[in-house]
């Protein structure tokens, strides 16, 4: 198992690369629909709106007529529109994967020795962790001699037996 900070970057990795086919997969099976731009007007006060109300006078036009509408046949199959339900659906299941990913990496953080553990608090931990090593370093170096012992016994016994 990788350390908190590989798991970190693989998570950031990993929520770049859903981000980028959430992008992708809404720039291709989006609904395409024709922007117009509404009649040039005179007036000084529609040069000096801010860009939010300017963009909210652009008007999509949805073709009327049956020759306007692309026909989902036209376009590659990777590129072809979704049907509205399936593509708010889709809508919905992305953020949901990009919700989960950024909560793992909030927990991955919330779980990183930070600021509200002290840099004693962490070597009394290291300590601890140090001497729990030494102590199992020790039951191994028995365990190790306890076998030895057995298994020169048990060659004793075998070598017994050959004879």
């Amino acid at each position: 198992m990788a350390d908190r900070l590989t798991q970190l970057q693989d998570c950031y990795d990993q929520l770049a690369t859903q981000f980028y086919a959430s992008i992708r997969y809404l720039s291709l099976h989006h609904n395409s629909s024709a922007l117009t731009l509404p009649p040039p007007s005179n007036s000084q006060h529609n040069h000096n709106n801010s860009n939010a109300s300017a963009n909210a006078n652009f008007t999509h036009v949805q073709p009327t007529s049956q020759q306007e509408q692309p026909e989902s046949s036209s376009y590659p199959p990777e590129q072809r529109p979704d049907t509205p339900t399936t593509f708010a659906s889709a809508q919905r299941e992305l953020a949901q994967d990009l919700l989960l990913k950024t909560k793992q990496i909030e927990y991955l953080i919330s779980v990183l020795p930070g600021v509200e553990n002290s840099q004693e608090k962490q070597e009394v931990q290291i300590t601890e962790l140090d001497a729990e090593l030494r102590g199992a370093l020790e039951e191994r170096k028995e365990a190790e001699k306890e076998r030895e012992h057995w298994l020169g016994k048990i060659e004793g016994i075998i070598g017994g037996i050959k004879r």
